[in-house]
């Protein structure tokens, strides 16, 4: 059922996707997945029904974004970047649990817990998900809000995964953090700081995550002006004002917390 092989069952397919799509068009918030994890036989049947949605959708009041996610087993990010989704959920591979590459405009990329450890996750990743350009997107684990140990997949299982309630706090600061900006101005810029993880509007607006140490620099040769100085501490959200900074040079900074950073600069005025 997940190829093209079979007309009968594309078509009762392809049926099922229009009352979808008639149920709930006028609603704003929508994101259509074609299937979770289907694996790479699925491929040609995934690229299919993106674009039928998009073609039904072309002639309706709303259009939605369509997804693709990684295809389990041994499926490959290059076959989502290829796709015609709009946005994706990559697995491990190019670094997107510890290191992940900067977006580059071509998807919108979920980046999923789900797809990258099935559980897991830090708020480190947090925070270089969010300063390269992805959406962080955890699978948490819905527990009673009692002590007890629940079965995940057959086996035992602890309340709660580690690190959970830090990546909760890390997700709310940086939602916290993106309303503070002009986040459909800036741009995955890593070359401007030394942590190598930076969201920026050149000129007005840089965000800095400092996964480790408390010394960073941060490129402003290009920059003008007075620049405002905040940190964030990236799990509790508290902040501390800093000295202003004059743009046109390399500016050295050292932040007040010991266990990671988010640096927000902004240009006075």
């Amino acid at each position: 059922m997940y190829t093209r092989k079979n007309a009968r069952v594309l078509e009762r397919q392809e049926a099922y996707v229009r009352k979808v799509i008639d149920t709930v068009n006028d609603l704003d918030k929508v994101l259509y997945e074609v299937g979770n994890e289907a694996g790479p036989v699925s491929t040609e049947w995934q690229y299919h029904i993106i674009r039928f949605v998009k073609a039904y959708e072309a002639k309706k009041p709303k259009q939605h974004l369509v997804g693709m996610t990684f295809q389990y087993q041994g499926g490959s990010n290059a076959t989502l970047f290829n796709s015609p989704a709009d946005w994706i959920s990559p697995n491990p591979e190019g670094g997107y649990r510890d290191d992940p590459p900067p977006n580059d405009g071509r998807k919108i990329v979920l980046n999923d817990t789900d797809h990258l450890w099935g559980e897991g996750g830090n708020p480190a990743w947090v925070w270089k998900t969010f300063t390269r350009g992805h959406h962080p997107l955890f699978m948490d684990r819905i527990v009673a809000l009692t002590h007890r140990t629940i079965t995940w997949a057959g086996q035992p299982q602890a309340d709660d995964i580690p690190h959970a309630e830090a990546i909760r706090k890390a997700m709310g600061v940086t939602r916290t953090v993106a309303q503070q900006v002009d986040l459909a101005e800036m741009l995955p810029l890593p070359t401007l700081a030394s942590s190598r993880y930076c969201l920026a509007a050149p000129g007005n607006t840089y965000l800095v995550y400092l996964p480790e140490g408390t010394e960073v620099t941060v490129n402003l040769t290009d920059a003008k002006g007075a620049f405002q100085v905040v940190w964030v501490h990236p799990i509790d959200g508290t902040t501390v004002a800093g000295n202003i900074v004059q743009g046109g040079q390399s500016c050295p900074l050292t932040a007040p917390f010991a266990d990671g950073a988010v640096l927000l600069l902004r240009r006075k005025g």
